[in-house]
């Protein structure tokens, strides 16, 4: 197994002596590993992907938060903070296979704020991601059957009433099924669909566990 730690930058930005802005980012650090050109290349991608968040955060996400303010002063509306919040999970670590996925909150006014899932599946001894179709090579149909094994679980899920749906989901699955949203576990590999792609926002972001068969 390779040793990881999770890096941590956090900070709250202020506009006339009060917070419009709190941010938290977490990255991903190899520390040990026997594949060392994975290991340069994994921390160097994290690394930057933070720092791009980071500038976000400090930049156009505070001149929002700039404007909001300005607004809510003027109509006698409560101040708010913007929040942005990015945890990162490891989901699988065995040999030179290791796979994340980072749920990036933000919240800018409304209801409730957003989450937008964002998923890596490494291969450290070549030090390069792995598409999705690597696991299914056999397999030249492989997106009919894992839509056909997430849309089996769906249905399941809603005769179990265990979980909502949009009465289109076996089109909406069509639809947002993207081949970067997905991740390894023990168990296998996950597929995600984020917030409102297939469900309401109070069923979160769906997750299925599909097979290579």
């Amino acid at each position: 197994m390779n040793k990881i730690k999770i890096n941590t930058a956090e900070k709250e930005l202020y506009y006339n002596g009060e917070v419009i802005v709190k941010y938290v980012i977490e990255y991903p650090e190899i520390v040990e590993t026997p594949f060392q050109i994975g290991k340069e290349k994994f921390n160097h991608y994290n690394r930057e992907k933070a720092l791009e968040l980071k500038k976000f955060a400090e930049g156009e996400f505070y001149s929002q938060a700039k404007e909001t303010y300005e607004y809510n002063k003027a109509n006698g509306y409560p101040i708010m903070v913007y929040e942005l919040i990015n945890e990162c999970n490891i989901t699988y670590n065995m040999q030179n296979l290791l796979s994340l996925y980072f749920d990036e909150y933000t919240f800018a006014g409304g209801a409730h704020g957003a989450t937008v899932r964002k998923a890596q599946t490494w291969d450290l001894k070549l030090g390069l991601q792995i598409p999705l179709h690597a696991f299914f090579i056999k397999n030249p149909y492989y997106q009919i059957d894992i839509v056909k094994q997430i849309i089996q679980q769906i249905e399941k899920q809603i005769e179990e009433g265990n979980n909502i749906f949009f009465p289109d989901y076996c089109k909406l699955v069509l639809d947002t099924f993207r081949m970067e949203n997905y991740y390894l576990t023990p168990k296998g590999i996950t597929i995600f669909f984020q917030q409102y792609d297939i469900a309401p926002y109070s069923s979160g972001i769906q997750t299925f566990i599909v097979t290579n068969r």
